[in-house]
């Protein structure tokens, strides 16, 4: 009984930390303009808060597991813990763009350890016939955080200030620390590997610089030779992680994962496909606001058919699957995100509020099929040895997408807002009208990738619901 309860606790446990992360990942959306008033930013160049979150998950995801092992996922989710809620406070506290940016980092810091060391304590605590039954529970509360975040996000904005969406995390940081020094199992491992440092920070360095160059002429005021450089460097340090890995024994990631078809064909959609359509949180709300008038509140709400509608497509997503097959639903789902997507580019203020729902309602549920397809797909094919690095990957290519997106997506309204000379609201609108129509034709350009699947493949259900607990869309 007393174990049961132990472990009903730990479950608890990492729900939370995953609900921290992915709340905090969309929270701050509808609070941009505030925090740009605040700071006396434009809020069309807010992306940059967005990003470092993202991109320091990114980071420090493929140094995760062996992190726990070397010094004790105790210890580990502890520290990712005061992490998380010291870059909160530090959020908080900010008086510059530059300061909440640097703050943001530390908070993605934390929060990158939090699911990943958390997954890896429920895997090696959980018995194998009731893993799965662990996981689902696990992937609740992360379906939960983007479904709330928005509206939370606004309302905090409203009834109180922005600094309030980073400094509710202080009371659930302070009970997830003692939970976890009582119930968190996971002693140092006795015998280590040696970590690849070398092609670690290649990895790290390839990933920042090119993020860093999407975002530079937008947010960083780079001028195009020091993005051009930047992308350079990126490119040449990630092409270097690849031929060091080639000839090492044990790097991060093996080369032999890129063996297996669906693998490679997943990461690669992954990639591109997020690039157009992670934006989309971080868009929609500016519109809303700085285009339509809508309140934080209302903008926030606005972001709930989103949320329902995908929640309510994962229970047809394996069913279509099994129908159609991988390929058939990934190239025709592809395209469809990219086209409900550059619909958004005939939005206006005089539309009826209807319309507005049912678009958005629609794109949560082909955004919602599609993020599950993908990561079923990638991960579905992997032997048991190669399970650990593939999901690892996976989770790091989905957090280098969504930045790369935001940074992307804010690149390009910066772009035409400089273009249109937008200095009045309309033409503002056209900014905004334009750069939706390009970041979904980038999401319908990437369904040639999935075209390349076996005409034939179907969803195995275990896999599916695994993959939903790894999904950051």
């Amino acid at each position: 009984m007393q174990q049961d309860r132990s472990l009903t606790v730990l479950l608890w446990l990492v729900a939370i930390g995953f609900f921290m992360q992915t709340l905090d990942a969309t929270i701050v959306n509808t609070a941009l303009p505030a925090m740009a008033r605040s700071l006396g930013e434009s809020p069309l160049r807010m992306q940059s808060v967005v990003v470092a979150y993202s991109l320091a998950m990114a980071m420090l995801i493929p140094a995760s597991g062996w992190v726990a092992d070397r010094f004790g996922a105790r210890r580990v989710y502890l520290a990712a813990i005061v992490l998380f809620v010291a870059g909160s406070v530090c959020c908080a506290l900010a008086q510059n763009l530059s300061q909440l940016v640097a703050a943001r980092v530390v908070q993605g810091l934390g929060g990158a350890l939090l699911l990943p060391v958390g997954r890896l304590v429920v895997l090696r605590t959980f018995p194998r016939e009731r893993f799965l039954q662990a996981m689902s529970f696990v992937a609740i509360p992360g379906l939960i955080g983007p479904l709330i975040g928005p509206t939370l996000g606004g309302w905090l904005v409203e009834v109180a200030s922005w600094h309030w969406i980073f400094l509710i995390n202080v009371p659930v940081g302070l009970v997830g620390c003692i939970a976890t020094w009582r119930y968190m199992p996971g002693e140092p491992a006795s015998v280590m590997p040696r970590f690849d440092l070398a092609g670690y920070l290649m990895l790290a360095f390839g990933m920042v610089a090119l993020s860093l160059a999407l975002d530079g002429l937008a947010s960083l005021g780079l001028r195009q030779a020091g993005v051009l450089v930047l992308m350079i460097f990126g490119l040449a340090s990630l092409v270097a992680y690849w031929l060091h890995a080639a000839r090492r024994p044990d790097p991060l990631f093996s080369p032999r994962l890129f063996s297996v078809d669906t693998l490679r064909i997943g990461l690669l959609g992954n990639l591109f496909s997020r690039l157009g359509s992670s934006c989309m949180p971080f868009l929609v709300p500016l519109l809303l606001q700085v285009t339509m008038g809508y309140s934080p509140l209302h903008a926030g709400m606005m972001m709930l058919p989103v949320a329902v509608a995908g929640m309510s497509m994962k229970r047809f997503t394996t069913p279509l699957i099994n129908r159609f097959g991988y390929r058939q639903v990934l190239v025709g789902n592809t395209l469809l995100v990219g086209l409900v997507m550059a619909s958004f580019g005939l939005a206006t203020p005089t539309q009826p509020l209807w319309v507005h729902i049912v678009q958005l309602a629609v794109f949560g549920a082909v955004n919602s099929l599609q993020f599950t397809a993908m990561n079923t797909v990638t991960l579905k094919d992997l032997e048991h040895t190669m399970a650990s690095s593939g999901n690892s990957l996976l989770s790091m290519v989905q957090m280098v997408a969504m930045g790369m997106g935001v940074a992307a997506a804010g690149a390009v309204l910066v772009a035409f807002t400089d273009f249109f000379h937008a200095a009045a609201v309309h033409q503002t609108l056209m900014a905004f009208q334009a750069t939706f129509a390009c970041m979904g034709l980038i999401t319908v350009a990437s369904a040639g990738i999935f075209w390349q699947l076996p005409l034939q493949d179907r969803a195995r259900s275990q896999v599916a619901a695994t993959a939903d607990a790894t999904d950051h869309g």
